[in-house]
């Protein structure tokens, strides 16, 4: 089901290191919103009602709302700054969204039928995700909150690529462009875990080792 994502902004007439540090006492922190035709605004954002928001998957790539100073900005994130241990964001970056245009975002993948996948189920595998989302490129209404992948079919040491991903109506992909496998690269396979391999490689129970010594007693006493 959408969501509706929206964040309370004020526009910011402090900079500087020193600014930012005196935010982050208040529980606020700083950030941009740029692009759409419009002059890049600093902004302030609230640093609570923000980290809330991270617990949903699709506010990464949705379609935001920006209320600053009484007005509403639509805007994508395009980039957010982290402190290296703590759960504090010390940045962030918005683009301006204009329904006529196109943007690039990356897209969560949801990948389908783990457990059923033939694979993993018939012959014992095992899931490896390489990619979690992809790029793409779409007119704003277009944007999807995720983009399907079906593992039902793909067998134990085999691979789905970037070009066996299937886009919706109006998506392109940024990532890669058909025919270029040089960057077509993995997204998922279903190998066999180490433990099962090592099994298949001991000989079995009935298989006892040869014994030298039955040989040993020829040309004995007489």
């Amino acid at each position: 089901m959408s969501v509706d994502f929206t964040l309370s902004a004020e526009v910011r007439s402090d900079y500087g290191k020193g600014a930012s540090r005196r935010l982050r006492k208040t529980n606020k922190f700083p950030g941009i919103i740029y692009g759409g035709g419009g002059n890049p605004t600093p902004i302030t954002l609230d640093h609570n009602e923000v980290l809330n928001h991270f617990q949903h998957e699709a506010f990464f790539s949705h379609i935001l709302t920006l209320k600053i100073d009484g007005s509403e900005e639509q805007a994508i994130i395009k980039d957010i700054q982290r402190h290296p241990y703590k759960q504090i964001v010390m940045h962030m970056d918005f683009q301006r969204v204009l329904m006529n245009e196109a943007i690039s975002v990356r897209v969560p993948l949801h990948y389908l039928n783990e457990e059923a996948c033939f694979g993993v189920k018939t012959e014992g595998g095992a899931i490896n995700k390489i990619e979690n989302d992809i790029g793409v490129s779409c007119l704003p209404g277009d944007l999807p909150e995720y983009i399907e992948v079906d593992l039902i079919d793909l067998k134990l040491g085999e691979t789905l690529h970037l070009s066996d991903v299937k886009l919706p109506s109006g998506i392109t992909a940024t990532d890669y462009v058909e025919g270029d496998d040089d960057h077509d690269r993995a997204i998922v396979a279903v190998f066999q875990p180490r433990a099962a391999a090592e099994e298949s490689d001991e000989p079995a129970a009935d298989e006892a080792p040869a014994d030298d010594s039955a040989g040993s007693d020829e040309g004995g006493d007489s």
